[in-house]
């Protein structure tokens, strides 16, 4: 039986047309284009795209290659540009680091820090990923049109940035 409580209103939809929701599955879509492409990549160490091929390697995963520049970082600036907490990114760090893709050594600036690098496989790792998403971003374009691209890429900017046009 209906009721009439302002919990329980008619669904007109909006919960899967909203905004967000649309990010989310364009993100899950272009993460998973990305690994795609780098488990077929000659040029990504084997061991790694073949985890990237049995989806071993996942989107929680790419925050690392998104987010550690290739001069290291603190796994507190790593978890903060990749909005999780320590623990979560030491979790994801650790297995990375068994895979051979980061490995952490003392901070020169810091004693009591450690800072999280990539190695020599985990360069041609970042590389890779480089590689494929320009591809992912190529075929985005082909597939809404180079001006429809652009207009998204400029509000998705202006969005994550704070801009205000006020």
């Amino acid at each position: 039986m209906p009721t009439s409580s302002p919990l329980h209103t008619d669904n007109d939809g909006w919960q899967a047309t909203h905004l967000g929701r649309w990010l989310g599955h364009a993100m899950r879509r272009f993460d998973a284009r990305v690994l795609a492409l780098m488990a077929h990549d000659d040029e990504v160490p084997l061991a790694l795209s073949n985890l990237a091929a049995r989806a071993q390697i996942s989107a929680a995963h790419v925050h690392i290659t998104r987010h550690l520049p290739p001069a290291g970082a603190r796994l507190t600036e790593l978890a903060a540009g990749a909005g999780m907490s320590k623990q979560a990114m030491g979790d994801l760090v650790s297995q990375c680091e068994a895979w051979g893709l980061v490995q952490r050594r003392p901070d020169p600036r810091d004693a009591r820090a450690r800072q999280v690098l990539f190695t020599d496989i985990g360069l041609q790792w970042l590389a890779g990923f480089r590689r494929a998403v320009a591809q992912a971003e190529q075929e985005f374009k082909a597939e809404v049109g180079a001006d429809v691209a652009t207009v998204v890429a400029l509000g998705l900017e202006a969005y994550a940035t704070g801009y205000d046009a006020t």
